[in-house]
């Protein structure tokens, strides 16, 4: 008997009223929204527009989803499909039930940030750059809903962090199995958490840290699916070809995609576009300053910094008019070098004689009391 294990949860899914709440669902919500407040605050660091980022996740995620599904049910047709399969063909619409296929919902989901990023007039890999850290945390939270589902694990263990599978979902009692779905929301932290940190001391634009990443991921994809045992390709048994699984041919494939890619865009250096033409009129950048990607709330606070310098200038400015206007003039209507109503005391000191109303020096000041009741009568309206 194991010493130590981790425990699977005995519901995946909550009922509110009739309304079903499901942890795969969550998981798969709460990755999407750290992704896009992760992605926003690092296109505002580049000079991108705010809300640019939230406005491009929704056809992104639509067709991730969408991606993600076409991609497990090809690759597990004969689940929903032919003379063994154990569910309805009408079953592959089932999304809360699990089986989203990553490299169909990173494909698919391109399409939908391409599309989204060609009609505003964005580079694709700008965009591609400042999202890539914000995938890897999305599917780090996003593995969790296998953990509720009790399904994508690998093959039995004795290590003290080994999972327990209940009988529904092909567990045996008394034997643990090697949460891979823990390995790998840990590996994509720490992807996550690279990808911010080379970002930071490199410059690498045009989608090369995109395609750091896709290169992380497949890497550590790759041995993390060698530990599995779902049925792959198959209904009991997982499709393999030369002793490997299709999901490691896919990241075998795909890694060395990127590194071409990477290789490929060594010397790219043109402009990139994060600002759409249309708002370039409006004081945005077109260029990318190449800004840090933790710059994002230095920015907001150097612009309300400056906001508030500008403030306080004009509030310097309005009293130094005040004050130059004279004690004969204390609301300011009047400047001290522009002309003199014919109601002002000077004016009825001395209106025959220009000498005497044009000389500042020989006007009568007028007596203390009247200096203080202007101030008083103004604060009193």
């Amino acid at each position: 008997m194991p010493l130590a294990s981790i425990p699977s949860p005995a519901e995946g899914v909550w009922y509110l009223g009739f309304i079903p709440i499901r942890a795969y669902a969550l998981c798969i919500v709460l990755g999407v929204i750290v992704a896009v407040w992760l992605s926003e605050r690092r296109w505002r660091a580049r000079g991108g527009q705010s809300g640019t980022i939230i406005d491009i996740a929704v056809p992104a995620v639509i067709f991730g989803l969408i991606g993600g599904r076409l991609y497990h049910v090809i690759t597990d047709w004969q689940t929903y499909f032919g003379e063994r399969a154990i569910k309805e063909p009408y079953q592959a619409l089932f999304i809360w039930e699990g089986g989203l296929g990553i490299w169909g919902a990173v494909a698919l989901g391109g399409v939908g940030v391409w599309l989204a990023c060609r009609r505003r007039g964005l580079s694709l890999g700008a965009m591609a750059d400042t999202v890539a850290p914000g995938i890897a945390f999305a599917q780090a939270i996003g593995r969790w809903g296998n953990w509720f589902n009790q399904e994508l694990y690998g093959g039995p263990t004795t290590l003290p962090w080994g999972l327990e599978i209940d009988a529904r979902h092909g567990g045996e009692p008394g034997v643990l199995y090697h949460p891979t779905f823990l390995y790998e929301s840990i590996w994509n932290v720490a992807l996550g958490f690279a990808l911010l940190l080379v970002g930071k001391r490199f410059t690498l634009r045009h989608g090369r840290l995109f395609a750091l990443y896709v290169a992380g991921y497949t890497l550590g994809r790759f041995w993390i699916e060698g530990l599995r045992i779902d049925p792959v390709g198959g209904v009991d048994h997982a499709v393999t070809f030369l002793g490997l699984r299709l999901n490691q041919w896919t990241s075998i494939v795909v890694f060395a995609g990127a590194l071409v890619y990477l290789w490929a865009t060594r010397n790219k250096d043109t402009v990139e576009i994060v600002v759409p033409a249309t708002a370039q009129g409006d004081g945005g950048q077109a260029a990318d300053p190449a800004h840090p990607a933790d710059q994002a709330d230095q920015a907001d606070r150097a612009d309300e910094d400056e906001v508030g310098r500008s403030a306080g200038s004009s509030g310097d400015s309005d009293d130094s008019s005040g004050a130059s206007s004279g004690t004969d003039h204390p609301e300011g209507a009047d400047s001290v070098e522009g002309p003199k109503s014919p109601e002002s005391p000077k004016g009825a000191a001395g209106a025959d004689d220009p000498d005497i109303a044009g000389s500042d020096d020989d006007a009568e000041a007028p007596p203390a009391t009247d200096r203080l009741a202007v101030p008083e009568e103004k604060n009193a309206r």
